[in-house]
């Protein structure tokens, strides 16, 4: 009797610190990326509207954001070394929270850039270690549903900035600032005390790079189809919220209503992805997301009726939080060893990291060029995410094992 009660307690405790755990990577997540990225999408058009910067400048500006995103990819392990993945994470988040209070006074677009940049940067350096520490305490058969928990805080940050932004712009432009970076400070702050223990049974693994072997053609159309989906996902990312408001003529209302519906949509991605790839396998579910938005984008072009624009605002907005867990499940199932699987994913992020910096900015130039045409920017995204979906409409699994990976 006292070894069940014993066993029982000691489950509990187990079951306690995998939730706290799954909540700070969930708020990381929600600060470091749904906020720090997909807050822009709404807040663009008054930028505008209000000359804050010109249409140009405030593209190039929401892009920076993106550059930042790949410098942190790059840093976060490396970061980790000096001291601990949670203090990084603990202070990119904090770092976010102060970005969003200095964009608040837009000194001047140099100073405006340089706080989008940091910004990037902190959500780069979480997406890298965040599920180094947060899975490592969940079973093999729940990391699909952990991971989709995880990077649900991405799905709450579209849906909390398609709701909060516009009710605080009712105020004014600054207001909306200074409240993203208010709430970004309480989530840190709740957040703070539930990483996972860094001493005794329960300290985080380290990250030490394993030496680095051929990567197998399985890993390598991974990396390929993630860069694409990086490519694919930039444009509605960006330009929805103005792509329906003033190119659609549907005006600020249903833009952000727009922008909602693409917030709950990334919400339930991530968990759905991720029920998707534990049980047919990460594989058969990035097949699946990629044929859904290579339907979806197209339709976003073609609808006419607000109901369309909106139920398909949702389809796609699964995708760019539901894609991190696809892809973070398949390197999972590729990789045996968990710091091969570590580096790999970091090599992964960096990959996605950098196509999303470059395509951003080609957006922006193309944004320009065209006087702001939506639709040719839609119909490159809607080409790179059709090019994911070919490279793997078929062929048998492999499973890489990794040799040398220490």
């Amino acid at each position: 009797m006292t070894i069940h009660r014993s066993t029982a307690g000691a489950s509990a405790g187990a079951t306690a610190e995998t939730l706290l755990a799954i909540f700070a990577g969930l708020s990381a997540s929600l600060v470091g990326i749904g906020l720090a990225r997909f807050a822009y999408t709404p807040l663009l058009p008054p930028m505008i509207q209000q000359h804050w910067f010109a249409a140009s400048s405030v593209a190039s500006l929401g892009a920076a954001n993106l550059a930042g995103y790949l410098i942190g990819a790059l840093s976060g392990r490396g970061l980790a070394r000096y001291g601990s993945p949670v203090a990084v994470m603990r202070l990119m988040m904090l770092l976010t929270s102060v970005s969003f209070l200095a964009c608040a006074f837009p000194l001047s677009e140099v100073w405006f850039f340089c706080w989008r940049l940091l910004s990037g940067v902190s959500g780069g350096a979480v997406m890298v270690l965040v599920s180094g520490v947060v899975l490592h305490q969940v079973p093999a058969e729940k990391r699909g549903l952990a991971s989709g928990a995880i990077f649900l805080g991405i799905g709450l940050g579209v849906a909390l900035s398609g709701t909060m932004v516009p009710l605080m712009l009712t105020v004014s432009l600054r207001a909306a600032w200074l409240t993203l970076g208010v709430v970004a400070l309480l989530l840190t702050f709740a957040s703070w005390g539930a990483w996972p223990a860094q001493d005794g049974a329960h300290k985080v693994p380290t990250l030490a790079s394993p030496r680095r072997s051929r990567m197998s053609r399985p890993m390598r159309l991974l990396m390929a189809q993630y860069a694409l989906m990086a490519v694919g996902l930039v444009p509605e990312m960006m330009f929805l919220v103005d792509y329906i408001s003033r190119a659609r003529g549907k005006g600020g209302g249903l833009g952000a209503a727009a922008w909602v519906a693409y917030g709950v949509g990334a919400m339930a991605g991530p968990v759905l992805y991720g029920l998707a790839a534990d049980r047919w396998g990460a594989r058969a579910a990035i097949r699946l997301a990629l044929a859904a938005q290579v339907v979806a984008v197209p339709g976003l072009m073609a609808a006419t009726s607000n109901a369309a624009l909106i139920a398909l605002a949702a389809v796609i907005g699964s995708f760019p939080a539901g894609a991190v867990p696809l892809a973070l499940g398949r390197v999972h199932e590729l990789m045996e060893d968990p710091h091969a699987r570590q580096a790999m994913w970091s090599r992964a992020t960096v990959c996605f990291a950098l196509s999303q910096a470059l395509s951003g900015y080609a957006y922006s130039a193309v944004y320009g060029l065209t006087g702001g045409h939506h639709l040719v920017l839609f119909g490159l995204g809607a080409g790179a995410l059709l090019i994911a979906f070919a490279l793997d409409a078929r062929g048998q699994d492999v499973r890489h094992r990794p040799a040398c990976a220490q």
